[in-house]
């Protein structure tokens, strides 16, 4: 039973908590193998931007491909800023794997409420569009049913001035 022991310990390298740990109990880290992430090659982040924006409907695949291309370089270039704020401050500024999968998601969830905006704007604007037209079709009809009462009136008002004529 003890010789299929595993003990799983999970240290984060960022700031002076992993070196006092390593200080403390030097036992741990002498039998230990120790996986370092380091960050992604640009393929594989284009591999993963590529796979979680398959879902996502576009107009077509070279805006598909240029959205896949934009989150690739971003995330590059906060690579590059982190390298910058260690020469600078001296200080560790970590992106992980995970950081790139929340700019995805970011993404996507905002494309999402944007396009239910627009979607909502398209609705209004129909609907306003819908009671112009209503409203140019009701004045149509006042404006035939104006003439028609146009032509009652002239003729009430050709009678009406005959009645002055024979009461004068």
């Amino acid at each position: 039973m003890r010789n299929n022991l595993k003990l799983i310990l999970c240290f984060s390298p960022m700031g002076q908590n992993f070196r006092k740990q390593s200080r403390k109990f030097p036992g741990i880290i002498n039998n230990t193998s120790m996986d370092w992430f380091h960050s992604w090659p640009k393929d594989a982040l284009l591999g993963v931007a590529a796979r979680f924006m398959a879902d996502v409907d576009m107009p077509n695949e070279e805006i598909r491909q240029a959205v896949v291309e934009n989150m690739t370089e971003v995330h590059g270039s906060i690579d590059e800023a982190n390298e910058r704020f260690l020469k600078l401050e001296r200080r560790h500024n970590a992106t992980t794997p995970k950081s790139f999968l929340e700019l995805i998601d970011f993404y996507k969830k905002v494309l999402g409420e944007k396009r239910g905006q627009i979607d909502k704007q398209i609705n209004r604007y129909q609907q306003g569009l819908n009671i112009l037209a209503t409203t140019r079709e009701k004045v149509e009809g006042l404006q035939i049913d104006l003439k028609e009462m146009m032509v009652e009136v002239e003729k009430q008002r050709v009678e009406t001035d005959i009645l002055i004529q024979k009461v004068g």
